[in-house]
């Protein structure tokens, strides 16, 4: 199987790498390799490599810039898409594409299902959801919505995720701000790897997919996991999104079911676990 990993520096992208290279022939390709907002560049090297699997880790995830820059984020959000999963369809390829929680609306009070309505707040969940319908108009393609990432790191100077940035401001002994009433399901990248992998050795039904690790918590009850975790004591600086005045809104309750990926037999671990197994193997 020969996989073609968009993305490839940053924390999904690594540990898809890291999973599908155990026995298969991965081509990763970072920005500098390939613009996928290039429909030409990107045409030019799906057609060269024909890969049997097209796995898009790229995206555009700076929240409030978009706010301000709506063209970039449709650029590499939705059109990129658009362009990525075409090139795939016509090289008879599989295409995987990865979503965000924050095409919801986060006035739910109960995690999101598949099913349920799509209602972004933002400019970044808005161009996040137009990427899910482009991406879904393959044949063969795989929308997998994750949120709150956390795992090894990617390449250097990469963004690490809220997560880590927690766990680094807990062992520095710093004080720690995090929402206290923002619900969300956190995401182990290895865990998302293999379940991507599982989702397309098992040519399971093609569609969309909530790709998150079991259960919810608020950022403030993760902080204070990660703490007991660690057997450091927790600085917490309480936030609300209200006393934040973030440039772009946030969905307070955005906590998502994985139940349909159970259902296709892939199971995902409680995120407490997870959180345990990424500490232990934090340098």
């Amino acid at each position: 199987m020969r996989v073609l990993v968009t993305g490839a520096a940053g924390l999904l992208g690594a540990a898809v790498i890291r999973e599908f290279t155990r026995d298969a022939d991965v081509l990763p390709l970072d920005r500098r390799a390939l613009d996928i907002t290039d429909d030409a560049a990107v045409g030019a090297a799906i057609r060269e490599h024909r890969p049997d699997v097209v796995v898009n880790c790229a995206a555009y995830n700076d929240v409030d810039g978009a706010q301000g820059e709506p063209a970039l984020a449709l650029r590499a959000n939705a059109f990129a898409v658009l362009a990525l999963g075409r090139s795939a369809a016509a090289a008879g390829a599989t295409f995987v594409h990865y979503s965000s929680d924050f095409v919801f609306d986060g006035e739910s009070d109960r995690p999101y299902f598949e099913e349920d309505r799509a209602n972004p707040r933002s400019v970044y969940g808005s161009s996040k959801l137009l990427g899910d319908w482009f991406a879904m108009e393959g044949p063969r393609a795989y929308v997998l919505r994750v949120e709150s990432l956390f795992g090894p790191a990617g390449a250097a100077g990469t963004r690490r995720g809220s997560l880590g940035t927690i766990v680094d401001r807990i062992v520095a002994g710093e004080e720690v701000p995090v929402f206290v009433d923002r619900v969300v399901s956190p995401s182990f990248t290895p865990d998302i790897a293999r379940a991507t992998r599982a989702l397309v050795e098992r040519e399971a039904a093609p569609g969309l997919y909530h790709c998150v690790n079991s259960g919810h918590a608020t950022w403030a009850e993760i902080a204070e996991r990660a703490a007991s975790c660690l057997g450091r004591p927790l600085r917490v600086r309480p936030l609300t999104l209200a006393s934040a005045r973030l440039r772009a809104p946030r969905p307070r309750y955005c906590a998502l079911s994985n139940a349909k990926l159970r259902a296709a037999g892939i199971e995902m671990g409680p995120w407490e676990e997870a959180l345990e197994a990424f500490l232990t193997t934090r340098p």
